[in-house]
């Protein structure tokens, strides 16, 4: 199913649409501010298994990431952030960054593993935002690759729809996806370090 929601002015009913079938274990495809994410909702497992599934993954290898509606939903599921980080974060944030930070006891420990730590998002797209704030909880992402040799992720929603529809409950479509995944940045250590370049920059944040 393509469900075709307003990228700048999210209409609440298909918002609370898609949150119907999140809320049931659903798997959905969702826009970000980067690119195009398998998501489903932090504490089902059904829906983790079924992201793995389509990832070809064992769900033990999986190294899926949590978006969070804000900075202050984030911190809930983290351990105490440094002063100096904080204020990076709430410079750059919501972004298109990916913050690696160690997980509190309130992130479940069949999602992280024998992880400490765990991949965390607040995506500057508003029908994402509509969604984490009409669900109040964080949602499990992983990103839609593509299977073109050049192209690393699928962009257009309408073929994501076309290639995904067997495997996941609804496509969100809020537009175009970019073509570069988020910047990730590993901030477990004393020392940030920079894991992958995307769109965010970096001048300027740390000393790489």
């Amino acid at each position: 199913m393509l469900l075709r929601i307003h990228p700048d002015n999210p209409d609440e009913r298909k918002i609370r649409q898609a949150i119907s079938i999140i809320q049931q274990q659903g798997v959905v495809v969702i826009p970000t501010d980067t690119v195009y994410s398998y998501a489903c909702e932090l504490g089902s497992m059904k829906g983790l298994e079924r992201l793995a599934r389509i990832k070809q993954i064992p769900l033990d290898k999986a190294q899926f990431s949590i978006v969070c509606a804000d900075l202050s939903q984030l911190s809930a599921f983290t351990k105490p952030l440094s002063s100096s980080l904080f204020k990076v974060m709430r410079k750059v944030l919501p972004g298109p960054y990916t913050f690696i930070l160690p997980a509190n006891s309130k992130v479940p420990k069949w999602f992280t593993g024998k992880r400490k730590d765990i991949g965390i998002r607040v995506p500057d797209h508003p029908v994402t935002q509509a969604l984490l704030r009409e669900l109040q909880r964080p949602l499990v992402v992983t990103s839609v690759r593509d299977t073109d040799a050049i192209l690393e992720y699928t962009t257009d929603p309408e073929l994501i729809e076309e290639r995904t529809r067997d495997v996941v409950d609804a496509v969100i479509d809020g537009g175009m996806g970019a073509l570069h995944a988020s910047t990730v940045i590993d901030c477990t250590k004393q020392n940030p370090t920079l894991v992958r370049a995307g769109l965010g920059e970096t001048d300027g944040l740390f000393s790489f």
